[in-house]
């Protein structure tokens, strides 16, 4: 075969395993994944890859997107018309033996803030030994040797739905990228000159001063804070904390028992004890023989009360040591270095004598420990007053937040803003957690005695992942299958395995006489072999259940054959899930045949809410441009129409209520009609039953998109839906019959009430989207007068009129609004009103904006913080401490452009920024917009797709956009200038989390596009380990600049590092040019 005729070959290999075709900007990097070469079209006469491409009409088809991306597609021959027609049997399942024509996934779902699927305050493994390599192609080091195979330029192919951000809030829950883990017994990192001897006499004095130290905190301290403290008390660098675990004659580590509390705790022993010959890992707790054994429950007592009082201010701020280290390697010094003063506000621990309170009584705890079992991502401390009085009737004492530590042996406590001791998580006591199970529907896999063992099928760790829906009988029983590395991948593999093995060596292998649960082996078609398993047996064929494609199928008994146990190493792929939400509804035939026709035979993109034996899940069809909400359109369809007023155009209704009018000048209306009857008659009757029923069942613990429940709006409870989740504790709602969106904490919201649910669903939403006629012509945001002015006139206010002159194709209705109940000349309504104020000029407004074409630059003698500070008048946060030169930290790389620029943030302190953002949505969406003056360089709060963001103003246009930074992600972003609003005092204390930083190891200069996308396609987005090599320091927070070597070493047996693999490609792209 001639060269032109192998690349053609591989190129139609590429396109044709994407569906949707794939972005000539990645076509490059998608054909080195499968060639470890890239295309030589230089070497075939043409100039640039395009026409080449041109050139090759029967292998590829270039179309033009809507954005103006050219996209490729395979093209149609005749050798591949078979395979065009192969794919169309995709919405055939129960022909869907090939599971190769399955294994695309869907889209991933626009990128969130809040979906890092991780456990940032877990250490990620550290790399080993490295020594920095030149740019000749001796950089290929022998501690790389499979470096060609981890070339990546495929993009995630699962886009997260648009609106659905992840309900976890990082640090709060494990699930998370499998393969980081803490590694406290690997190899360290580091510089010879970096090492320090260890003698002896050494150790007795660092083990005197720790037993010293430790006598200053006889309750304990948590490990990573004894670094800190060693270093304040004796002024010198604590270089083997690490080996604290071995020393049990001095002191004892322990392990909280929860698995959202990373850290150890440190207590001196209260006997000095001989060091036994074998360490255990987590050493038990030494006591005096003379005393008193502690139970159990004392034990917890002492460890979480601990929690709740020494976790000082600034434990948060002090990262563990990034370096495990081998118990017989040289010790490193990989702590942090401390700026002056950085703790100076805060001291080290709390108070050692708290106020005291009186102790809870046993009631109170067994209350508390009913509520946290609901919760299980954490309850905020301040909300427990309310709940107790709402769900239980008897009152919580507001005391006992002043001192956490009474609650010490009903839950764990802690404090993500350690900037801010009044805002604490509670957390129920592993032992605790009690959950319910959910009813199981019946097995898939008959059980039989004969059967060889099958491993079970694991569920993904990450929480959103795509499937194929095979089979849904109810909404409590979906077969599906997972698509993806190591399930619809290595089915593949498995079948084509099986395929070429019963065609040749295996095709003898009949199975004479099967029994009734057998695993077999069945020849469904020609070119399929699948595992099976013998359901029914009759006279000539046999009834056989597809276990990894979820569907019955009748065959001949000639083509059962014996299974060998070499295709039983493999999980069964299918397996079965339940829509979350939809539980009370789960037979209902309008439910189910929605279902069907949305999922049934369908890839869709899945969201696991619980991870139970069957899990609960919510589907999203991201495949259009709008992402949907499988479970919530199903919810939907359960709505009676004729509850609703009908609408036509031209006619005029009476008696409307205007129940919100949005920033871009929309107003949602209530029309009187027969589903706002019932559904007042039903909210009385809730209310009435929230009042005598006072129960903590009814308490949300498990929030996801598309949820329908109870919250309060002016004192009253009403409908509203979930429409957003940002972390664990604070989601967005929309208030379905006032289309009033809001911002609430989880433990703000309520189950609708089992007697009252499937009437209430069948209720259709009572706020109806409405337009101001003449004024909406541009749906651009509105000026903030304009808004104040048209909410003072018409919002709540009752009765108004309205006139309909026209329904669009969204059902968005087009109006002439009244005040008073009857329409009147049109030069009257509201619409004319507002259009005939002064402030209807939007340009008068804009120029309300102040321009500052310059940076704001200090005065002579100023600090490098002063102007920009007092412009704002008020400060900017802490500068982010980072390790020194040569050491290593662990990172998130938010962006990355190329290697010249990415930004990093701190990985163990995600949490912390997330926590901050919810606050942020918490207090600015409850406020009302404000006329502020706009400068450039100056730092604002921004709203950018749904969140709050803390962002520096780059330059103002003249059509009222504002282009801007955020400083803790890395992004620039265009918003409307109505977007922001003044960062005040309380979001400027965690340092801007964003920091710039370029890559190591490789000349700087221009990057193509092919080297850009292979950076970014194995550092966006992952937690990584990055070494500094050097600091650029700015004039301001934002403009310091580091040079590190990144590291992924998510692989247990391989240290990638990122520097080699560029070196690498850009030799090879040399080459080829």
């Amino acid at each position: 075969m001639s060269d032109v005729e192998l690349v053609k070959k591989m190129l139609r290999a590429v396109l044709q395993s994407s569906k949707h075709g794939v972005a000539m900007t990645r076509l490059q990097g998608d054909y080195r994944a499968l060639t470890g070469e890239i295309i030589p079209y230089r070497q075939f006469g043409h100039g640039s890859l395009e026409s080449f491409l041109h050139s090759l009409p029967g292998v590829v088809r270039l179309e033009r997107s809507s954005a103006g991306e050219v996209m490729c597609f395979a093209g149609v021959c005749e050798e591949t018309a078979h395979i065009a027609q192969l794919v169309a049997r995709q919405k055939n399942v129960k022909k869907s033996g090939c599971s190769k024509l399955l294994n695309f996934q869907m889209r991933a779902k626009s990128s969130s803030l809040f979906s890092h699927n991780v456990k940032p305050r877990m250490s990620l493994r550290q790399p080993g030994h490295m020594t920095h390599p030149s740019r000749s192609s001796s950089s290929k080091s022998s501690f790389y040797p499979n470096q060609r195979q981890i070339y990546s330029t495929d993009l995630p192919s699962s886009r997260v739905p648009t609106r659905q951000l992840n309900r976890k809030s990082p640090g709060l829950e494990g699930k998370t990228f499998a393969t980081s883990k803490v590694n406290t017994g690997i190899k360290t990192s580091g510089t010879p000159a970096q090492q320090k001897p260890v003698n002896s006499a050494d150790v007795e004095v660092v083990q005197g001063r720790v037993k010293q130290l430790l006598q200053k905190y006889c309750s304990g301290v948590w490990l990573s804070k004894i670094p800190q403290l060693y270093r304040i008390m004796f002024q010198e660098e604590l270089h083997m904390h690490k080996e604290l675990a071995t020393w049990t004659h001095i002191c004892t580590v322990e392990k909280p028992g929860s698995n959202n509390i990373v850290d150890r705790l440190v207590y001196p022993v209260l006997e000095p004890a001989p060091k036994p010959s074998t360490v255990p890992a987590v050493a038990p707790f030494k006591q005096s023989p003379n005393a008193k054994q502690p139970t159990p429950a004392q034990q917890t007592t002492r460890i979480l009360r601990t929690l709740a009082i020494n976790i000082p201010p600034s434990a948060q701020k002090s990262k563990p040591p990034l370096s495990p280290t081998s118990p017989n390697s040289t010790k490193l010094d990989f702590s942090f270095p401390e700026t002056p003063n950085a703790h100076s506000h805060s001291p080290i621990t709390p108070p050692s004598t708290p106020p005291s309170h009186q102790p809870l009584t046993p009631e109170i705890k067994q209350k508390l420990r009913q509520l946290l079992s609901k919760y299980s991502q954490g309850l905020w401390a301040h909300a427990l007053p309310q709940l107790f009085q709402e769900a239980f009737g008897c009152v919580f004492s507001a005391n006992v937040l002043e001192d956490l530590s009474l609650l010490a042996d009903a839950c764990m406590v802690e404090y993500p803003m350690p900037d801010n001791r009044k805002r604490a998580i509670l957390y129920a006591l592993p032992c605790q957690v009690q959950t319910q199970p959910r009813p199981r529907p019946p097995p898939l896999v008959l059980p039989y005695t004969g059967n060889p063992h099958v491993p079970p099928l694991i569920i993904p760790t990450t929480d959103f992942l795509s499937v194929l829906v095979m089979e849904v009988s109810s909404t409590d029983n979906i077969v599906l299958r997972f698509v993806g590395e190591g399930y619809s991948k290595a089915l593949e593999v498995l079948e084509e395995a099986m395929l070429q093995f019963y065609n040749t060596v295996g095709a003898g292998l009949c199975l004479l006489s099967p029994k009734i649960g057998q695993l077999v082996a069945a020849a469904i078609e020609d070119d399929a072999v699948l595992r099976a398993q013998v359901h029914l047996i009759l006279e000539d064929t046999v009834k056989v259940y597809c276990v990894d494609h979820g569907f019955f199928e009748v065959v001949s008994r000639k083509k059962i054959l014996q299974l060998r146990d070499q295709f039983l190493t493999l999980p069964f792929q299918a397996t079965t899930c339940q829509l979350a939400g939809l539980e009370p509804f789960s037979t209902d035939g309008v439910v189910l045949k929605t279902l069907e026709s949305l999922a049934v035979g369908r890839t869709l993109l899945v969201e696991i809410v619980e991870r139970e034996d069957t899990p609960a899940i919510v589907l999203y069809d991201t495949s259009e441009n709008e992402d949907v909400n499988v479970n919530a359109v199903c919810l939907k369809a359960l709505q009676d129409k004729s509850m609703e007023n009908p609408l036509q155009v031209n006619s005029v209704y009476t008696n409307v209520c205007v129940t919100n009018v949005c920033s871009d000048g929309s107003i949602y209306c209530q029309l009187p009609s027969r589903g706002q009857a019932k559904l007042k008659d039903i909210m009385d009757k809730i209310e009435a039953h929230f009042i005598s029923q006072l129960t903590w069942e009814l308490l949300v613990s498990k929030p996801f998109c598309g949820k329908v429940c109870l919250a309060k709006y002016k004192g009253k409870w009403a409908r509203a839906e979930i429409i957003n989740l940002h972390g664990s504790q604070v989601l967005d709602i929309l208030f379905l019959d006032l289309g009033l969106p809001a911002s609430l904490e989880v433990s703000e919201l309520r189950e609708i009430p089992p007697i009252f649910l499937k009437e209430l669903i069948t209720i259709p939403p009572q706020a109806i989207k409405c337009i101001l006629e003449e004024l909406n012509a541009d749906g651009s945001v509105w000026p903030p007068e304009a808004v104040l002015w048209l909410r003072e006139t018409v919002l709540n206010k009752v009765p108004s009129c309205m006139k309909i002159v026209k329904l669009d194709e969204t059902r968005t209705v087009h109006i002439y609004l009244f005040t008073g109940n009857g329409a009147q000349d049109l030069q009257s309504s509201v619409n004319r009103q507002l259009a005939s104020c002064p402030f209807w000029q939007r340009d008068i407004h804009f120029s309300k904006i102040t321009r500052v074409s310059e940076p704001i630059l200090p005065e002579a003698g100023d600090s490098p913080y002063t102007a920009l500070a007092l412009s704002n008048g008020l400060t900017l946060p802490p500068q982010l401490d980072l390790p020194g030169v040569g050491q290593n930290m662990d990172v998130f790389v938010s962006v990355a452009c190329h290697p010249g620029h990415f930004v990093l943030q701190l990985w163990q302190d995600l949490y912390k920024l997330v926590v901050l953002m919810g606050e942020m949505i918490l207090f600015y969406n409850k406020q009302e917009v404000t006329q502020i003056n706009i400068q450039k360089n100056n730092v604002y709060a921004a709203k950018i797709d749904n969140n709050w963001h803390r962002v520096l103003v780059k330059g103002v246009l003249t059509n009222g956009l504002v282009s801007v930074y955020e400083l803790d992600y890395g992004k620039y972003e265009l918003i409307n200038y109505s977007q922001l609003q003044p960062l005040i005092d309380e979001f400027r204390q965690l340092p801007f989390q964003g920091i710039s930083a370029q890559l190591a190891g490789v000349n700087q200069g221009f990057w193509v596009e092919e080297a850009s996308m292979v950076f970014r396609n194995h550092v966006e987005k992952k937690p990584l380990v990055a070494q500094i090599e050097s600091f650029e320091e700015g004039d301001w927070p934002w403009e310091r600049k580091i040079s590190v070597y990144l590291v992924d070493t998510t692989h247990e047996d391989n240290d990638i590092w990122i520097h080699n693999i560029m070196v690498e490609f850009l030799d090879e792209i040399n080459r080829a040019a």
